[in-house]
């Protein structure tokens, strides 16, 4: 990998900076799995014949399918991919619905401990390369939940500890049980809320993975996007990608799709170069 593409978790894992988010990998609401599995199994693989060697998912997308998809689609794991899972929330039955989501927090001692052995399990590993807390559970202070993170790191079974979903406040806190190699915080050109979050991890070599990164694909509809893409002969999504990369060299994204076509056209973001005048016009964005 070119190192000025290469973001190192924790300071020695090396990640292209073009992730794979496989949350869209699963069945509709992210239920069960998804319609044709050859074809996701395809996609995770065409993803890491690109380059692309930082995996992002989670025990909740499926619960479990996604999981069990990476492993069959890549294990034994080509050396050098980073698988990335994440613990802390449970589904209830059923898809997710804007009305419904379905989703609860647990950031218990007991529901971490059986969250990572399950991802162990389905993923066919004995250690994961980063393990991140979900969300941080208002009924459990997050010193506690991040302090069974750190057993997990001490037994052999976590190799870096990540947060999503954080403020900065939330990080030092986590920091003083434990060092915290990356935040999962949603961000892109339309959702700037978190720039100090960004700020900080910079400032404290803590790799920052924006999720959204497309805001869903709204961003194409933008007259800004449009245009910086057709200067550039580019899509609004490498457009979009492209600012989040050159925002900062903290940064590693995780465009997800459950095509092959579009991944392609993702990984390609990486040889967009924004001018000065494309980052002004995309900086100034309304927010």
């Amino acid at each position: 990998m070119v190192e000025s593409s290469v973001v190192r978790i924790g300071g020695d894992l090396p990640v292209c900076r073009m992730g794979f988010g496989a949350m869209k990998l699963t069945g509709p609401g992210v239920w069960g799995p998804p319609d044709d599995e050859d074809n996701a199994r395809s996609v995770l693989r065409r993803a890491i014949d690109l380059g692309v060697n930082f995996i992002d998912t989670a025990d909740v997308y499926g619960p479990g399918d996604n999981e069990r998809i990476i492993a069959d689609a890549l294990s034994p794991y080509r050396e050098g991919t980073v698988i990335g899972t994440k613990a802390g929330l449970v589904r209830s039955a059923g898809p997710a619905t804007r009305e419904n989501p379905g989703i609860s927090m647990n950031g218990s001692a007991q529901h971490i401990r059986t969250s990572i052995e399950g991802s162990l399990r389905r993923l066919r590993l004995e250690c994961i390369d980063l393990y991140q807390l979900h969300r941080v559970d208002p009924n459990v202070s997050i010193e506690e939940t991040i302090d069974v993170f750190r057993a997990l790191r001490g037994e052999g079974k976590i190799r870096h500890i990540g947060l999503s979903e954080v403020d900065v406040d939330q990080i030092k806190r986590a920091q003083s049980v434990v060092e915290i190699a990356t935040v999962q915080n949603i961000y892109n050109l339309a959702t700037r809320k978190h720039e100090d979050v960004l700020a900080y991890c910079e400032a404290n070599a803590i790799a920052f993975i924006p999720f959204w990164p497309l805001h869903s694909g709204d961003l194409a509809k933008s007259e800004v996007v449009q245009d910086v893409a057709r200067r550039l002969d580019a899509t609004a999504a490498q457009v979009a990608l492209a600012w989040l990369l050159q925002k900062s060299r903290s940064v590693i994204v995780i465009p997800g799709t459950s095509s092959i076509d579009h991944l392609e056209q993702n990984v390609k973001a990486l040889e967009v170069q924004l001018s000065p005048t494309d980052l002004e016009a995309l900086e100034q964005m309304v927010a």
